[in-house]
């Protein structure tokens, strides 16, 4: 069960330097427990559907949308944008101004899917900043995971993932994926652009696809979001992250008194357990939950999410 739908009480566009506006909204209860949430794609930005995961009379809930995406400018849909200061820690400072921005001292950070790893490596740089951590559909977005992405979930899905792999030049089909995407959506013709964020979009629905229920994200059928998100992830995924491979796991230690909660779908083919696993062993405290009836999102994870904010609603600490 999600909580109802709440509306803005406060928003804005927020400079944070190289020429990038952040767009950031708050609702909820302005004297409550500051959170914030980092969405996933990257790219996704973030929809109003992340207010429900909080209970409005107890949080202030902190949304924004991450450099060159939704409402945020310039948009990473048109061709002429350059990505090179849109990296991991670029965002992170970004994280870090709106908080300072908004007069918070410590919130809670809630992170989905790239949010996960974005919300990782935010309390590892400023664990004094961060009151509870709620990661789901956990990614480490490690060059092993990248290539489990883009190859290997191929072997699960073979007929999408031909496609796909048939969607690049074939001598770049051996190689990274994620670098022959990039760079046909950087391509001067509009119609080798538009096709390669076509075919990148109905990769990504392709792999989420593991439950019964399964519906097409109509957010693809938007020709901005579709461009936006493809040269976003394959910016973000050729670059690993922009991370040191295994630093997350490594300076997991960092997050010592730290409360929180990993949620993983059993079923997630996308973002395998493993990674939440691997975390949990080296995170003093966080706790696993394992959701067995969810994929990369839908069956029990929602419950799982508001049970996890609802759990932390009361806890004493961090004022605004």
């Amino acid at each position: 069960m999600l909580y109802p739908e709440t509306e803005p009480y406060d928003q804005g566009m927020l400079d944070v330097g190289d020429g990038h506006r952040v767009y950031w909204e708050v609702c909820g209860n302005p004297d409550g427990r500051p959170a914030v949430a980092l969405h996933g794609g990257p790219g996704s930005g973030c929809g109003p559907w992340w207010r429900r995961y909080f209970d409005p009379g107890a949080y202030r809930v902190v949304l924004f949308d991450q450099r060159g995406c939704g409402r945020s400018t310039p948009h990473a849909s048109a061709p002429v944008v350059d990505l090179s200061t849109n990296t991991t820690d670029h965002l992170i400072a970004d994280i870090e101004l709106l908080r300072g921005h908004l007069g918070i001292d410590r919130w809670l950070v809630l992170g989905g899917s790239w949010g996960s790893t974005l919300g990782l490596a935010y309390a590892e740089r400023h664990p004094e900043r961060v009151g509870e951590l709620i990661l789901f559909a956990v990614a480490l977005t490690g060059r092993r995971e990248v290539e489990w992405i883009t190859h290997d979930v191929g072997r699960i899905f073979p007929e999408q993932w031909a496609r796909f792999r048939d969607g690049v030049p074939a001598a770049d089909r051996d190689g990274s994926l994620a670098e022959a995407y990039s760079r046909l959506l950087h391509d001067p013709d509009p119609a080798v652009r538009e096709k390669a964020a076509q075919d990148w979009c109905a990769w990504e629905d392709a792999h989420v696809a593991v439950l019964p229920d399964h519906r097409p994200d109509p957010r693809y059928d938007d020709p901005a979001f579709r461009m936006c998100f493809a040269r976003l992830v394959t910016h973000y995924w050729r670059h690993a992250g922009f991370l040191e491979d295994g630093a997350l796991l490594r300076d997991a230690g960092r997050l010592a008194g730290i409360p929180g909660v990993l949620i993983h779908g059993r079923l997630d083919v996308s973002s395998p357990l493993q990674a939440a696993w691997e975390l949990a062993q080296v995170w003093p405290d966080g706790e696993l939950v394992v959701v067995d009836d969810a994929g990369h999102g839908g069956g029990g994870m929602r419950d799982a999410i508001v049970a996890a904010t609802d759990r932390f609603a009361g806890v004493a600490g961090a004022a605004g």
